[in-house]
């Protein structure tokens, strides 16, 4: 199944978990393993190297903090996508970004409500604590593999129909920049571990490094969204281009 992996120099053999890794790693490189692919279990691995489950484990959790593979708790190991990446200097649809790459777009709507704004929503809307707005939690999905929790708030007096729309078929983002035009926009980056909730959302592990874009936008002189944008590190990366 596995082709030989280049030949070490004498007398400075690669370790058992290295030589693993070049083994995936080529299978994944001349494509015999694709995008998406299930790799074989760790125990499958096992049986094919006759290394131990410590020294096979280790290779896949190496290749997955390289990106190469995608392991999803409960259901197995996966060649990982080329890594997907979000407009770092520009405001965009998550749609579109996948839609760019080819690749389908699935929401899940796990919220929809009228609430009152906590002293967080409150700073982030420029409302006074207290103050009636929309709040939404969905989950994205890109070929079926979930990539980022949208968490947002709405100030509901600039967009009162924000609870009435379908967002299986659009996004807020389209959304809102149709009924409330983007005249401004802020981004705010930082790394963050989830919460237990949040890692199970991603199917991603506790310790899991993630980016968070925090996105404020503006029509006209009013800020009409707040979002808290959650990515899994290992499936997103941002990327800007500007010039002076």
């Amino acid at each position: 199944m596995f082709s030989r992996a280049p030949q070490q120099q004498a007398n400075t053999p690669a370790p058992f978990y290295e030589k693993v890794k070049q083994a995936i790693s080529h299978q994944i490189a001349t494509g015999v393993w694709r995008p998406h692919d299930r790799i074989p279990s760790e125990a499958e691995l096992v049986a094919q190297f006759g290394f131990s489950r410590m020294t096979i484990n280790r290779a896949l959790r190496e290749l997955t903090d390289e990106g190469l593979l995608v392991r999803l708790q409960g259901v197995g190991t996966f060649v990982a996508e080329p890594k997907g990446q979000s407009a770092l200097f520009e405001i965009r649809s998550i749609a579109d970004e996948i839609a760019s790459r080819n690749h389908q777009h699935r929401c899940e709507v796990l919220l929809l409500e009228e609430t009152q704004a906590n002293a967080v929503q409150a700073v982030a809307l420029n409302v006074k604590e207290g103050t009636l707005i929309f709040h939404s939690l969905m989950l994205h999905y890109e070929n079926d593999v979930p990539v980022q929790i949208e968490d947002r708030c709405v100030n509901a007096t600039l967009v009162p129909d924000y609870l009435q729309q379908d967002y299986t078929v659009t996004t807020p983002h389209a959304w809102l920049s149709q009924v409330a035009p983007l005249t401004e926009g802020e981004h705010i980056v930082e790394a963050v571990r989830a919460t237990p909730q949040e890692c199970e959302l991603l199917r991603i592990k506790e310790h899991d490094p993630c980016l968070l874009i925090h996105r404020r936008t503006w029509s006209a002189s009013h800020i009409v969204s707040h979002a808290r944008l959650l990515f899994p590190g290992n499936r997103y990366r941002l990327q800007g281009h500007f010039m002076s």
